[in-house]
């Protein structure tokens, strides 16, 4: 249980949000390259990216940063990694896939840190499961939708490039989808995985970014 009343966060100031920025950029910046790249093992290549492996820790990232400053810490973390990891995408990938990476991970990451606040009450491992499973849905859909379906081909037309479309259909479950909609899929799938896993650092440093306890009177 974690008490809303039986402890106070810690302040946030530049300094201790500095590891928590440095991390969501990081891992949103790898995962917007990666995601470019099919996961061609064990015929999963219309099914997964590499990148599909790295995105779930931004939700590790942004609910260690709510239980240590609580929703106004995570919440300038998450602005500060989507402006940085935005620019970076940019120039790691595409300028498509920058700004429907931008669009998902603000919004994702938001209602992750809303949903962690409300959850925090209960049992340790409900707000870090919940939210981030929750957020991955919306995720996915933002990301996948705009970056890689037939109907936002008109970035990149207005950005100048190579139509970066995946819309032709692939084998799926006995019938066939368009391309992005299968690695949505895979990529959803490997969230809920990934996000199960991220349980356990989190139950790991959670004691260790603990809020303060209020002092005596």
């Amino acid at each position: 249980m974690e008490p809303r009343q039986s402890a106070r966060f810690v302040a946030v100031t530049p300094a201790s949000l500095a590891a928590f920025i440095a991390a969501m950029t990081a891992v949103v910046a790898a995962s917007n390259y990666l995601v470019q790249f099919p996961f061609d093992h064990f015929g999963l290549k219309d099914l997964l990216t590499w990148g599909a492996f790295t995105y779930p820790v931004a939700f590790l990232v942004n609910d260690l940063a709510n239980r240590r400053h609580g929703p106004r810490g995570a919440r300038l973390t998450v602005y500060a990694g989507f402006v940085l990891a935005v620019v970076l995408s940019a120039w790691l990938a595409t300028p498509r896939i920058a700004i429907a990476s931008g669009t998902a991970f603000l919004c994702a990451q938001l209602l992750d840190t809303q949903l962690f606040d409300r959850l925090r009450q209960r049992a340790w491992w409900q707000a870090p499961l919940v939210s981030s499973l929750i957020g991955s849905v919306l995720d996915t859909v933002l990301f996948f939708g705009i970056a890689f379906s037939a109907t936002f081909a008109f970035v990149d037309r207005l950005t100048g490039g190579a139509d970066g479309s995946l819309a032709f259909a692939v084998p799926f479950v006995g019938g066939e989808v368009p391309l992005w909609v299968s690695l949505a899929v895979g990529d959803f799938a490997v969230k809920v995985l990934t996000g199960l896993a991220m349980l356990v650092p989190y139950g790991a440093l959670m004691g260790w970014l603990a809020p303060r306890a209020p002092a005596a009177a």
